[in-house]
């Protein structure tokens, strides 16, 4: 019966579950081998000092108390406390006091030298003797101080010296104070006299402030304490250690957290990268068995699709974190390579699960994303057949365009500068040529190797000079001819229907190559001679024709046709009847009793097992080989009209389809009813064109007439 496509007509078998359990399993294990096992950190050298190698990239998000790097902060916060002192306005009290006292002592002989009773012998004796520390130039001043002047001189040195201690004076700081003691006397003294002052008090400046180690230590506690613990928050795909600059303790540190330092995996990380591999891994299988049943039971095309799945994620897993790398990738190639051997649809399906693979292992990057399924979507859209080198030219220039606005919209989102967007624009043209190369020179050596028809090789086998086709123009002539016929209709009714025009043509020209083990077993061969079926029984006949799908499967295969091509050979007469030779041995099963026309002549003639004169098939599996089945029919039936005008051309082709469709012919394909309309409109629109009537010129009735004669005079004759 006919299918309008419905999505139910393949049910999910056993040997469905069983393919789904194997192709699954295996894709899982690679896909979570791949993403897993973090290729780039492998064999690091981890030395606290020692140059990086290689860039070392964060495999997932950590966020983290550092220990090492608060303990740096609190060490830099200790650092900056500077030397504390044990400073207290009551200690500077008490030692102005005590060093105020001492200079009143040592200055009271003074006192008595400078009193107008005092003899000046004693005196300046005195004078020579006390404050031993004077240096010499402030002794001569003090030998010639006037005793008027000097309460005034005292009474400054003791309020400078006083003023000086109720400071802070440090240990450390002690020479610059006595140093500046001029400038703290006043002015009522002259400068001689601030000179000897100054000499006077300096040995009784001492400090009063001495530096503190348990204080400075206190201090340098307390900021510590101050510090908050430093927050690291490390995102996926991010830099942790550049190459060449040196490891650092805190390096180290993250490293561990992220457990990058482990001989083993993560274990969590491993866990979601396998529930990520299942998950695109069922979901594209149960894609292609629910709307690509044709790839569902090829093993070879699962196969290449596997692989092209695992060693694209492979690459893109190698080449994650890195700068530019990822969008150096031809992943494009991919999606074009699906194209043009299978079709457009696979190839977007099977580029969104790269998408998102190259999204997840570059830190969940929806640019990335983006990057990867727009360019292999844009290759898809413009390469379409690839059966000419300009589409792909084309279709890099295409993945070129799109590749360059994914990256220019997320950088206007203040991802990179200006100089990163040029880069990048670079990386995506050396990617977009690059899968535009590496596309058309691999799909022909991957048709090769998977058995998957190419363009290139169909139009090579559709060369008439291929050994095939010229054996067929040699020795089948006549089946040579029909075959062109053949494939002329079935190509104009795959464009009407949208199947694929050139595998239906190219099928046609070989669908009858059997007939070259047998050639004069089949009329169109036999050049008005006698024809062999005349003496032969329907049954032998029937077996005769059923031979020539045999040794054509024998001889395609002997002659290295692809897989697919050979499929078309049993397909084209389906499991229809030889309705002549049938209708002959129910003849000759009625002759004896009367004929058909007789009660026991039916019963004879029912008697006759039908399916001896039925084709072993299979059915049509697909349109294009439903449309050869009809316009295998439909020219040979064409052609033995007497009369080839329009209305016997469409009640032959009607009468040809409907009995193909009674029969149940195109059970297993899907062709709909509509295809159906069009395939006729298309065949009676081709067969009017190749047999439209023609002008009788008067010379060639003439020709006709002598010919006519000359043949009745020699029948006469003889």
């Amino acid at each position: 019966m006919l299918t309008q496509k419905a999505e139910g007509l393949h049910p999910f078998t056993r040997r469905d579950a069983g393919r789904l359990g194997i192709a699954a399993a295996v894709l899982v294990m690679l896909l979570t081998a791949i993403l897993a096992i973090d290729f780039l950190q492998s064999g690091l050298r981890i030395e606290e000092g020692r140059p990086a190698d290689r860039d070392i990239v964060a495999t997932g998000q950590i966020s983290f108390e550092s220990e090492v790097q608060t303990a740096a902060e609190r060490d830099r916060a200790r650092n900056l406390v500077e030397p504390q002192y044990d400073y207290s306005i009551d200690k500077a009290l008490d030692v102005s006091s005590q060093q105020v006292g001492a200079l009143r002592t040592a200055l009271f002989p003074l006192d008595r030298a400078f009193d107008p009773d005092t003899p000046e012998t004693e005196r300046r004796s005195t004078l020579e003797q006390v404050l031993p520390d004077l240096s010499e130039s402030a002794r001569e001043v003090l030998l010639a101080v006037d005793p008027a002047r000097w309460p005034a001189i005292k009474a400054e040195a003791i309020r400078v010296l006083e003023n000086v201690e109720r400071t802070e004076i440090r240990d450390s700081a002690l020479a610059e104070v006595r140093g500046d003691l001029s400038r703290r006397f006043g002015a009522a003294l002259e400068p001689m006299e601030r000179m000897l002052g100054e000499d006077i008090i300096r040995p009784f400046v001492a400090p009063n402030s001495t530096y503190s180690e348990a204080l400075t230590e206190e201090v340098r506690n307390q900021r510590a304490a101050a510090v908050e613990p430093v927050q690291v928050q490390i995102l996926p795909a991010q830099i942790i250690v550049r190459a060449g600059d040196p490891i650092t303790a805190a390096d180290i540190e993250i490293l561990d957290r992220a457990n990058l330092l482990e001989a083993g995996p993560d274990v969590a990380a491993v866990a979601g990268w396998f529930l990520l591999a299942a998950l695109l891994v069922g979901l594209l299988l149960a894609w292609v068995w629910r709307f690509r049943p044709e790839v569902w039971h090829r093993n070879n095309v699962l196969v290449l699709v596997g692989l092209l799945l695992v060693v694209t994620a492979f690459a893109l897993k190698l080449t994650a974190g890195r700068y530019a790398l990822p969008f150096l990738l031809p992943v494009a190639a991919v999606g074009m390579l699906v194209a043009v051997l299978l079709d457009a649809g696979a190839a977007t399906v099977l580029m969104a699960v790269l998408a998102l693979i190259a999204g997840a292992v570059n830190g969940n990057s929806l640019e990335m994303a983006a990057y990867v399924f727009l360019g292999g979507f844009a290759g898809i859209v413009a390469v379409r057949r690839g059966d000419r080198l300009q589409v792909f030219v084309q279709a890099g220039i295409a993945i070129f365009i799109v590749q360059a606005l994914v990256i220019s919209t997320f950088s206007l989102f203040g991802a990179r500068d200006p100089r990163g967007v040029l880069e990048l624009w670079g990386a995506s043209a050396a990617s977009a040529g690059g899968a535009a190369v590496a596309a058309v020179g691999s799909f022909a050596v991957l048709g090769n190797i998977f058995g998957i028809l190419t363009v290139f090789q169909l139009l090579e086998l559709a060369n008439p000079s291929q050994p095939l086709l010229r054996r067929l123009l040699v020795e089948t002539p006549g089946t040579y001819h029909h075959s062109i016929m053949v494939g002329n209709l079935a190509e104009r009714a795959a464009e009407s229907i949208g199947a694929d025009p050139l595998i239906t043509r190219v099928a046609a020209y070989y669908h009858d190559i059997g007939k070259l083990a047998n050639p004069y077993a089949f009329i169109e061969n036999q050049a008005g001679g006698d024809n062999i079926h005349d003496e032969l029984e329907p049954d032998v006949s029937a077996q005769i024709l059923k031979q020539h799908v045999v040794d054509g499967i024998d001889l395609a295969y002997r002659s290295k046709l692809p897989k697919s091509l050979i499929a078309f050979i049993p397909q084209h007469h389906g499991t229809a009847t030889m309705a002549y030779f049938l209708a002959r041995a129910r003849e000759l099963a009625a002759a004896p009793y009367g004929g058909i026309g007789t009660t026991d002549g039916r019963k004879a003639a029912d008697a006759v097992d039908e399916r001896k004169f039925r084709h072993i098939g299979p059915k049509p599996q697909s349109r294009e080989a439903a449309l050869i089945m009809l316009a295998d029919g439909v020219e040979a039936s064409v052609r033995s009209l007497a009369a080839r005008d329009e209305p016997a051309i469409r009640a032959m082709v009607a009468r040809i389809i409907d009995e193909r469709l009674a029969d149940g012919q195109f059970d297993e394909c899907d062709v709909t009813l509509r295809d159906i309309e069009r395939i006729r409109e298309a065949f009676i629109g081709q067969l009017l064109a190749m047999y439209h009537t023609r002008i009788a010129y008067p010379q060639n009735k003439v020709v006709e007439i002598e010919s006519r004669r000359a043949a009745g005079g020699g029948s006469g004759a003889s």
